[in-house]
């Protein structure tokens, strides 16, 4: 019965039960995090107003007294004119002083057992079942002049008005609801029929039988592909895997051959990995070609069938990657760079706000110095203007993150190696930073320099990155450069240092690693090179100092 049911209908029944389940988890969810607003802020609001009470002159003379009558007369106006449900005072027995709502308790026994944070000298927000029911109170002590606890102000919302707001809003939200489920059944309606009308009227299994039918689009595919068996032999090659392969068999002859005889085995092929997990754009060698490849495991009935591999030359996509890595870069060190000045505008306003004249004007020169120190110092002796606008953004982002980046005196980089872009030393030296900011950030205690040293002579490029982090694992130090090597456990790791070991590598450099005195780690990096001619600072730092001087 079911497969005579047409796809246009079970497309209709799908897409209404998937808008329908998601509609109630959205609703359900909103109405969740309504409910949690409301109670939070009544519950704030009710800790304002006890808070406020509690500090008026004439009803602290009155609880000192114990004068219940001046209490009422002080407390019954407010309870008139607040939307609060009721306002109790009490003392620091927890006998009633005064009841909004019940005035025979005064006298009574304060009910719900949260009065010992009250009478230790705390405001303080609860739901408790009081007299009155269950209510949100709003709970502050009332302090003498000597700062000790003579009474209580409550003030709270009975559950039952509370439930009347939520049930207003949840009536709202169940008519919204209700004509987004007629759109959505009108609108299911109208995409099943045009989903129908562009696949030509054909039902999903013609459709498969049509793809079957047309392996030839394989050919037309830009990228290398390949198909293997459980075995590693070829089943499918298509014509751009031959020519980036330089391959000159034809696919009939290539067909049924183990993938070791076309390709030299790589650690890409790793038998243990290829059955482990699926790899996607990986930088590897294939043959006389460095490629982007990527490799799927093909599962049928849960069983593994074979895999599929894709690639393509790496060159074709290297010029995209490193500017938008760059631009990347750039965002985050804007971002870090907004957030700081945002901070710092706040601190200012704050400072102004309260009348603190000379501070704010104190702050502002000891930020604008310390400021300019870091920026003069940068751009006066590294020559390459987006490195210095890396090195500014990541000195502010270990400024956030409670490390300090410190530049030896020394660092002087007036020319840049030929054979490393611009792009792949701000890649090593910003991946080696980041590394060290974040070893540091993983030791307990007391947060200490990161520093850094870069120099550029007639013989050798020297970059130095040194920290006082937790070191580097036994268990990695043999593979540290190997992609997916980290001792993170979250986030997108595992590929920084394998950059810096490529990009160094191929620049004939070399990379050495000693353990930091008294603990951490030093990574030391030597480039040998005649130096190329320096790419100027231009407008960048202009823009910056332009920037620092407007602040």
């Amino acid at each position: 019965m079911l497969n005579r049911i047409t796809f246009h209908f079970k497309l209709f029944i799908f897409l209404i039960f998937f808008s329908s389940l998601l509609l109630t988890l959205i609703g359900y969810y909103y109405y969740y995090e309504l409910n949690n607003q409301l109670y939070s802020e009544i519950g704030l609001h009710a800790k304002i107003q006890a808070k406020d009470i509690a500090m008026f002159p004439s009803l602290i003379n009155a609880v000192e007294q114990q004068d219940n009558q001046a209490i009422a007369e002080i407390m019954a106006p407010l309870a008139q004119n607040s939307d609060a449900s009721y306002l109790v005072v009490g003392n620091p027995q927890g006998m009633h002083l005064y009841h909004s709502l019940s005035p025979e308790k005064v006298g009574e026994q304060m009910v719900g057992g949260d009065n010992q944070e009250v009478l230790a000298g705390k405001t303080i927000i609860t739901v408790r079942t009081g007299a009155t029911g269950i209510s949100l109170r709003g709970k502050a002590p009332i302090l003498d002049q000597h700062n000790n606890v003579i009474g209580i102000v409550s003030v709270g919302y009975l559950k039952s008005h509370l439930d009347h707001i939520s049930s207003s809003k949840l009536l709202k939200i169940a008519l919204a609801a209700l004509l987004l489920m007629s759109a959505l059944f009108v609108f299911s309606w109208w995409f099943a029929r045009h989903i129908k009308k562009q696949m030509f009227s054909l039902e999903p299994r013609e459709i498969g039988l049509l793809v079957r039918q047309q392996k030839a689009l394989l050919e037309s595919i830009y990228e290398g592909v390949i198909a293997i068996d459980q075995q590693c032999h070829i089943v499918v090659i298509n014509q751009a895997a031959k020519n980036l392969l330089a391959l000159t068999q034809s696919s009939r002859e290539l067909r049924g051959q183990p993938l070791n005889k076309v390709i030299q085995t790589v650690t890409f092929f790793n038998h243990q990995k290829m059955h482990a997990t699926d790899t996607h754009d990986e930088i590897c060698q294939f043959n006389h070609l460095t490629v982007i490849a990527s490799r799927v495991r093909i599962f049928l009935e849960g069983e593994l069938q074979g895999w599929v591999i894709s690639f393509r030359d790496r060159n074709d996509i290297t010029e995209l990657t490193a500017q938008l890595t760059q631009v990347k870069r750039y965002a985050d060190n804007l971002r870090i760079l907004r957030h700081e000045q945002l901070n710092w505008t706040a601190t200012l306003a704050g400072l102004l706000y309260l009348k603190r004249f000379d501070e704010a004007i104190h702050y502002i020169e000891a930020q604008s110095e310390h400021t300019q120190e870091t920026l003069d110092f940068i751009s006066a002796r590294f020559c390459s203007g987006p490195l210095c606008g890396l090195l500014l953004g990541k000195y502010a982002s270990a400024r956030e993150k409670g490390v300090q980046l410190q530049f030896d005196p020394a660092c002087q980089l007036q020319q840049i190696p030929a054979q490393m872009p611009e792009t792949e030393l701000m890649s090593v030296i910003g991946n080696l930073l980041d590394n060290a900011v974040e070893a540091t950030l993983q030791r307990a205690g007391v947060h200490h320099p990161v520093s850094l040293y870069v120099v550029a002579n007639q013989r050798e490029l020297v970059i130095e990155v040194a920290d006082q982090g937790i070191g580097i694992n036994d268990k990695l130090r043999d593979n540290l450069f190997e992609q997916g090597v980290t001792s993170k456990t979250s986030g997108d790791h595992g590929l920084g240092l394998h950059l810096v070991e490529t990009y160094v590598t191929r620049a004939g450099g070399t990379i050495e690693i000693s353990i930091n005195q008294p603990y951490g780690t030093v990574f030391s990096i030597f480039i040998p090179c005649p130096p190329t001619d320096c790419i100027a600072t231009s407008s960048l730092l202009a823009n910056l100092e332009h920037a620092d001087h407007a602040t």
